[in-house]
């Protein structure tokens, strides 16, 4: 079969995002060509990663985090605007992947803010990498926003969880868009047993950290079997916004391939979870787009 040249449109979902990771790499591994990224939130920083060829370091970095790593990468912010700083994490990717500007990338590449003084979507497709992806990751509430060029961005999923438009004058074979709000999947039981540890995360101390991470994590989720945390009332309020927008996205735009991963796969809090979250998205593209390898 003659390679096929793909737009990509990555949506948004916290830490279901590492999704896109498989999907990535069965398309590469297929023969498919990528010659355009469009991406939101989680879309954005996974899609510019992939675009700046360094998505093979970001795999093994984010394959090798476990809770107290997610934990360290938190910068917490005193401003009243965010919890999170964002500075930390985006930093260790910097030096991980290198940072450039997007025009220069071998991958056309868009990354799609809000900004919140006119209430409208930005498509950020020049200047830093970095800058644009920590624009389009700035949740409400959870990321301080960033001030660019004399507008305040916040993430781009509170608009448009599924950037399609920024490919529809692409001239691919192609657009195949990534939704990670699909309809919930029975055989997603929600958080999978932690990974076993290695011999040195045994020791006690290693042990009690954990433990109490674990603790912390349960407290922040939920406090009571009645009454929801609140990182629940913050995701669960952001995924039925984005859930009902993603509907419409998809029905007003059309594209050729949806690869749909439930919402129920993991929290989006839940990054060390990224060994599982790349293998869904490696079946459910091959469940997808099998039939156009």
């Amino acid at each position: 079969m003659a390679e096929k040249s793909v737009s990509l449109v990555l949506g948004s979902g916290g830490a279901r995002g590492l999704a896109h990771i498989g999907v990535i790499q069965w398309l590469e591994e297929k023969g498919f060509e990528i010659e355009s990224i469009s991406g939101s939130s989680m879309g954005a920083l996974v899609g510019g990663i992939h675009a700046i060829g360094e998505l093979d370091a970001y795999t093994q970095w984010v394959k090798a985090l476990r809770q107290i790593d997610v934990l360290r990468l938190l910068d917490f912010s005193f401003q009243s605007s965010g919890l999170i700083k964002g500075d930390r994490v985006i930093s260790a990717l910097k030096e991980l992947t290198g940072d450039r500007n997007i025009e220069e990338l071998p991958i056309s590449f868009t990354a799609v803010a809000t900004n919140v003084n006119d209430q409208k979507e930005v498509w950020l497709n020049h200047g830093s990498l970095f800058d644009a992806i920590r624009a389009s990751i700035a949740i409400p509430t959870i990321f301080t926003p960033v001030r660019y060029r004399g507008k305040i961005l916040v993430d781009g999923g509170l608009i448009n969880p599924i950037p399609i438009a920024p490919t529809l004058k692409d001239k691919t074979d192609l657009t195949v868009a990534v939704d990670l709000s699909a309809g919930p999947d029975p055989r997603c039981s929600g958080r999978i047993e932690e990974r076993h540890h290695s011999e040195e995360e045994r020791n006690s101390y290693r042990q009690r950290i954990l433990q109490f991470v674990d603790g912390l994590q349960q407290r922040l989720s939920r406090s009571n079997d009645e009454e929801p945390g609140m990182f629940d009332v913050i995701s669960n309020a952001m995924e039925t916004m984005q859930n009902t927008i993603a509907r419409f996205k998809l029905a007003s735009y059309s594209p050729d391939v949806i690869i749909s991963i439930p919402r129920n796969s993991c929290a989006f809090y839940e990054f060390y979870r990224a060994e599982e979250m790349i293998e869904i998205g490696r079946c459910h593209a091959e469940q997808v787009m099998g039939a156009y390898a």
